[in-house]
């Protein structure tokens, strides 16, 4: 059994569990992004009904604070491994993890517990940015968030993905008119930003072409620049009732799913 729960999503930090069950009963808890602080994460956890000695890995997705928030600190905290890539590492300035660090790399799975993980690279204006598919051995789910265009790489490796946590950050007509600077509507509405609303869809339709996908999880939506309604109803335009539709609260996440 594999299920999920966002404990945040958003510019105000990320971070996502993913739970596997063996047939004992026994779980797994892989820790994807950690962009909260500690006090809050532990908070979270303990309204997810978890401890943080609970986590049995961390996967960092890149660099950028509200991914990376208090990973080093967990994992050190806990004895917890930390999964990254080596371009990851290198832009966090090679922090010592105390023999914690383990190096993920494109395409290359590992097994944590019950769970295995399949790192992808995704076009995002970070250093080495990864993002995953996991699997029980029974049912595949993908996350892609923080990436600025949908490549022929990313799809493929979606592909076979039941349930998808899918960036919609922001509604391109509420960025252009929003107040940010032009720069940072370039940055983000840009190749190696983050996915519009319609950009969006078109990858959810895509993975439902395909016959797999019934469930997708809309997060990383921007404060400013999108709205949930707009959200559900792009994703509503290209699924139809032929997948549920989840959005993600930034501040909180959302209640435990399964995948």
């Amino acid at each position: 059994m594999l299920r999920f729960k966002s404990l945040g999503s958003g510019s105000s930090g990320n971070a996502t569990v993913l739970q596997g069950r063996g047939g004992t009963g026994s779980a797994t808890h892989v820790l994807v992004d950690c962009g909260l602080g500690i006090r809050e994460l532990d908070k979270r956890l303990g309204a997810a009904g978890m401890l943080a000695e609970q986590i049995d890995a961390i996967f960092v997705t890149h660099e950028h604070g509200d991914h990376i928030g208090c990973a080093r600190q967990l994992a050190l905290r806990e004895r917890i491994p930390v999964y990254m890539s080596e371009g990851t590492y290198a832009a966090l300035g090679q922090p010592d993890f105390d023999g914690l660090l383990r190096i993920a790399c494109d395409a290359q799975p590992f097994e944590v517990g019950h769970l295995q993980v399949r790192p992808f690279t995704v076009p995002h204006d970070a250093r080495e940015p990864l993002q995953l598919t996991c699997t029980d051995g029974s049912v595949r789910l993908g996350l892609a968030t923080d990436l600025g265009h949908v490549s022929a790489h990313v799809l493929q490796e979606l592909s076979g993905c039941a349930t998808l946590l899918l960036e919609c950050n922001h509604d391109e007509a509420m960025l252009m008119a929003s107040s940010y600077p032009p720069f940072l509507k370039r940055r983000v509405g840009g190749a190696w930003g983050h996915l519009a609303n319609g950009a969006a869809a078109a990858l959810a339709q895509s993975l439902l072409a395909a016959g797999t996908l019934r469930q997708v999880m809309a997060a990383h939506l921007s404060e400013q620049n999108n709205k949930p309604e707009l959200v559900r109803q792009a994703l509503a335009d290209v699924l139809g009732t032929a997948a549920e539709i989840h959005v993600a609260d930034g501040p909180s996440g959302c209640g435990w799913l399964s995948a």
